[in-house]
């Protein structure tokens, strides 16, 4: 029911364009920790505009250009040292070519995936999903909130309690739409000050409106 009220009232939001391309999907999602997605999409095309984005050329780029292009995003010496060593156990372990990794089970692909440095649950779930088409939920800090405020997961969850538990309630074939559908919610209507509790359209199925949490 909570789906279906929220594909009725939200549009899907314009995330930073994730393509097929695993690898141009695992660098942007790195760019993208910590940073608003304006300034992802603007450091992603600072760095595609300068580099071709393969694991070949980001591994051998000098690394002060990297840090240029990627400045508007934030942490961007740590970005860009994740950058190139992904890039380079990708060379090194996949001959730069991590489609092997994404033909194995969704466990065993998540599994190596994390193996690479600098990728964790989200980046690894993001790959998957996006350019992979796997069944597993990204649960990035939008999704945790409105879970938690929907008791679609207990408060003190996990990041993989969070994500056993939406693919519990949840199909497999909506597993895009309920991670895009939660951003969404949680941008526009749940956000963490302030939450507009009054016009959000799950408001009724929302035990947490009912206990006063602030409206807008």
């Amino acid at each position: 029911m909570i789906l279906k009220k929220l594909k009725c009232s939200l549009a899907l939001p314009e995330l930073v364009k994730i393509t097929q391309d695993p690898f141009r999907t695992l660098i942007m999602t790195i760019i993208s920790q910590n940073t608003n997605d304006d300034n992802t999409e603007r450091a992603f095309d600072n760095l595609s505009k300068r580099f071709q984005i393969t694991p070949q050329v980001l591994a051998t780029a000098e690394k002060s250009q990297i840090e240029e292009c990627l400045y508007t995003g934030g942490l961007y010496k740590n970005k860009t040292k994740t950058i190139q060593s992904a890039s380079k156990v990708i060379l090194e372990k996949y001959q730069g070519n991590i489609s092997s990794i994404l033909s194995l089970p969704l466990n065993d692909a998540r599994e190596k995936l994390m193996e690479i440095d600098g990728v964790g649950p989200k980046t690894s779930d993001v790959v998957l999903l996006f350019s992979a088409n796997k069944p597993t939920i990204p649960i990035d800090t939008h999704v945790a909130r409105v879970s938690k405020r929907l008791v679609l997961t207990p408060e003190k969850s996990n990041y993989e309690k969070i994500r056993s538990n939406l693919q519990f309630l949840f199909e497999e074939k909506d597993y895009l739409s309920v991670h895009l559908l939660l951003i969404a919610l949680g941008r526009k209507y749940c956000r963490s000050h302030r939450p507009l509790c009054v016009p959000c359209p799950v408001s009724t199925y929302c035990p947490s409106s009912k206990q006063g949490i602030q409206h807008g």
